[in-house]
C-alpha cells in the first residue's frame, strides 16, 4: 500500500509542475493577444485607403493590367498558407491546413495546377512529412510578424503572377489564414487576392463611407504605371493584415488550449489527491487492524498461560 501512495504523490508532483507551465503559457498568450489586436487595428486605415486608391485606378481607367484582368482560361494558381511556428495551440494549424487542402482540391477540380507557399514550421513539417511539393516557405515570425516579413513573403508571389504561365507564372493568387473573430472564435478562411475582383474591392473601399463619393484622379505618368506601383503594395498590405490576423488567432488558440490543459491538470490533481487519501486511509486502517489483531492474539495467549 505504501508503494501505491508514493506513486500517487509522484503523479501529483508531476501534474502540479505541468499545471504551472500551462498556466504561465496561458497568461503569456493572453497578454500577446492584446498587442496583436492593436497591430491589426493599426494596419486597417492604411489597407482601407490603399484599397480605395487601387479601386480608383482600376475603375477610373480603361487600362488592362495583368493583375486586374481575369485570364481567359486560368490554368495555374498559387496558394499561400499561414500556419504557426510552434504547437500547443489546439487545432489552429491543422484547421488552416485542412482549409488549404479543400481549396487545393477545388482548384484542381477546375483544371488548375496549384503551387503551394507556406508560412510557419507546422505547415512546412506537414508538407515535408507527406513529401508534398512546396514552392517556397518562410518560418520564424508567425507569432509577431512585421511589415518586412509580409514584403518578403509577397515578393515571389507578385513575381509569379507577373510571369506568363509558360514561364512558371500563375493566373491566380489565393491566401489561407485564420481570421480572428473573438477571443473564443478563430475561423480559417481562404481569399483570392489576385486578380482583383473590382466589385468586391469597390465594396470594401466604400465600407464605412456611406454616401461618400470616391474622388476623381489624374494618373501620371499613366494608369498602368500607377497600377504597377500600387498593386504590389496592395498585396503586401493584404498579406500583412492576414499575418496579423493569424498571429492574434494563434495566441487566442494557444491561450484557450493552455487554459483547458490547466483545468485538466487541476482535475487530475484532485483525482490523484482523493486516491492518495483513500490509499493512506486504507493503509492506516490496515495498520490499526494489524495492531488490534496482534493485541488480541497476545491477550489470548496470556489468558491461556494462566490456566
Amino acid at each position: 500500500m505504501g508503494a501505491q501512495l508514493r506513486v500517487y504523490k509522484r503523479r501529483i508532483k508531476s501534474v502540479t509542475a505541468t499545471k504551472k507551465i500551462t498556466k504561465a503559457m496561458e497568461m503569456i498568450s493572453a497578454s500577446r493577444i492584446v498587442k496583436a489586436q492593436r497591430k491589426v487595428a493599426a494596419s486597417t486605415p492604411y489597407a482601407t485607403e490603399l484599397t480605395r486608391a487601387v479601386t480608383a485606378v482600376a475603375t477610373g481607367s480603361n487600362t488592362k493590367h495583368p493583375l486586374t484582368t481575369e485570364a481567359d482560361a486560368p490554368s495555374r494558381a498559387a496558394v499561400l498558407l499561414l500556419t504557426s511556428d510552434r504547437g500547443l495551440a489546439g487545432g489552429y494549424s491543422s484547421n488552416a491546413i485542412k482549409s488549404a487542402a479543400r481549396l487545393t482540391e477545388r482548384l484542381r477540380g477546375e483544371g488548375k495546377e496549384v503551387d503551394t507557399y507556406v508560412v510557419g514550421r507546422k505547415g512546412v513539417a506537414y508538407y515535408g512529412f507527406r513529401e508534398l511539393k512546396i514552392a517556397d516557405s518562410w518560418t520564424g515570425f508567425t507569432d509577431n510578424p512585421s511589415y518586412a516579413n509580409a514584403k518578403t513573403v509577397a515578393e515571389p508571389l507578385i513575381e509569379a503572377i507577373e510571369k506568363e504561365t509558360a514561364e512558371g507564372g500563375v493566373d491566380e493568387l489565393h491566401i489561407v489564414f485564420t481570421e480572428f473573430v473573438s477571443m473564443l472564435t478563430q475561423s480559417p478562411v481562404d481569399n483570392r487576392l489576385l486578380p482583383l475582383s473590382l466589385a468586391e474591392t469597390k465594396a470594401a473601399a466604400e465600407s464605412g463611407t456611406k454616401d461618400e463619393l470616391l474622388p476623381l484622379f489624374d494618373f501620371e505618368p499613366s494608369a498602368e504605371d500607377v497600377l504597377d506601383a500600387l498593386l504590389p503594395r496592395y498585396v503586401e498590405s493584404r498579406i500583412y493584415n492576414a499575418l496579423l490576423q493569424a498571429a492574434a488567432s494563434e495566441h487566442a488558440a494557444r491561450r484557450k488550449a493552455m487554459k483547458s490543459a490547466t483545468d485538466n491538470a487541476g482535475d487530475l490533481i484532485n483525482t490523484y489527491t482523493r486516491l492518495a487519501n483513500a490509499a493512506r486511509q486504507a493503509e492506516i486502517t490496515q495498520e490499526i487492524s494489524e495492531i488490534v489483531g496482534g493485541a488480541s492474539a497476545l491477550a489470548d495467549a496470556t489468558a491461556g498461560s494462566d490456566y
